[in-house]
This record gives C-alpha cells, structure tokens and sequence, in this order.
C-alpha cells in the first residue's frame, strides 16, 4: 500500500513537470504573439516551476529509500536556481511594466489568458487535492506542505484571469500591465521562499514556495 501511494506521489510529480512545461511553451509563444506581458509572465513562470517540481521528484523518490525528508545537495541546488530564475524574472517583468505603462501599451487580445488561466486553476486545484490526499495517507510534511505551498500557482492564475478579464471588457491597456507587476510580485515572494527553503528555513507558505 504504501509503495502504491509514493508511486502516486512521484506520478503526480510528473503530471506536474509535463503541465508545466507545456503552459510555458503555449503560454510565453502566446503571450509574445498578442504582445500580452501578463501571460508571457506567466509562461515563465511555469518554466521556473519545472526547475521546483523536478527537485519535488527528486525529494520523493529520495523519501521512498528512507533517506528522510531533510533537503539534500540537489534539492538545495535547485532551490536556489529556482530562487536566482525567479528574481530575474521579477526585474523582467517589473522593467517591461513600466515601459508599457509609458508607452500605453495595449496588446492585441487577453482572450488567451483567460483561457490558460481557467485551465491552470482546475489543474492545480487537482494536483493540491490530490497531493493532499497522498501526504495525509503517508504521514509526509514535505508532500503535505508541496501540495500547501502550491496554491500560489492558482493565485498566480487568478491575477492572469483578472488582468485578461479587465482587459477584454475595458480595454484598458494599464491592465496588462497591472497584471505583469502583480505577478512579478508573487514570483518575488516565491524566489524569496526558495532561498529559505535551500537554506534549511520552513515555509511559511500560505502560498507557494519551490
């Protein structure tokens, strides 16, 4: 039974390294086509999450040879790359904020976004369930707390939603842009929450951290 539930935890693992790289390929393509900064954000985002999901493997498959739950070299590795790409991300984003603020930008459609956006959430409220699910049945804080920590992809895609919305009903190009800070903010909290993680220091997550 409990080999049956780690083998649930590392596919779910999976599923979400194949999630995401796929909605950063369909994201950030879309995204630079429709000149949506918001959703461009968001794609790499999802690239980022790849690097955080790929150390989760990794930490499953190590909690399965009873190796404990502690983050080992590689683990930590990942954190702090995960961390560096998501403050690079942030200046990114902030900087081309501000430019298409000044520049009153406006981009061809956010219909895209709303779209993604609606399909991430249901995805990752899945992936939480389920993750949940699986850490409860085995006794893991580390699972428990990844599917915890992983709300912040849902807030991510609910700020990509709104940004997208506003957009199509206003017209307001300002709030493409909106979006894009908002979202370089959460991925900020998330670099910082990385760092913490490598460095041996709980989550504090409310959201997500790696």
């Amino acid at each position: 039974m409990k080999n049956k539930l780690y083998l649930r935890a590392n596919n779910l693992a999976l599923f979400t390294i194949i999630y995401n790289l796929l909605e950063g390929v369909v994201a950030t393509w879309i995204g630079v086509a429709d000149e949506t900064l918001s959703l461009f954000g968001f794609g790499a985002d999802s690239f980022i999450e790849v690097i955080s999901a790929v150390g989760v493997w990794h930490m499953l498959r190590r909690i399965k040879a009873n190796e404990g739950e502690t983050h080992d070299d590689f683990e930590r590795r990942a954190l702090r790359i995960t961390g560096s790409a998501f403050y690079l991300l942030t200046a990114v984003l902030l900087l081309m904020a501000v430019m298409n603020l000044y520049q009153q930008h406006k981009p061809e459609t956010t219909l895209w976004g709303v779209i993604i956006s609606t399909i991430s959430i249901a995805f990752m409220w899945y992936l939480i369930k389920q993750k949940t699910i699986v850490g409860t049945a085995l006794g893991s804080q580390a699972i428990l707390a990844d599917a915890a920590c992983s709300r912040a992809c849902v807030y991510l895609s609910v700020v990509l939603m709104a940004a997208s919305i506003g957009y199509e009903l206003t017209g307001i190009g300002s709030l493409d842009a909106i979006g894009a800070i908002v979202i370089a903010w959460l991925c900020f909290k998330e670099g910082r929450e990385s760092f913490s993680k490598a460095k041996g220091i709980s989550c504090a997550c409310s959201c997500r951290c790696g």
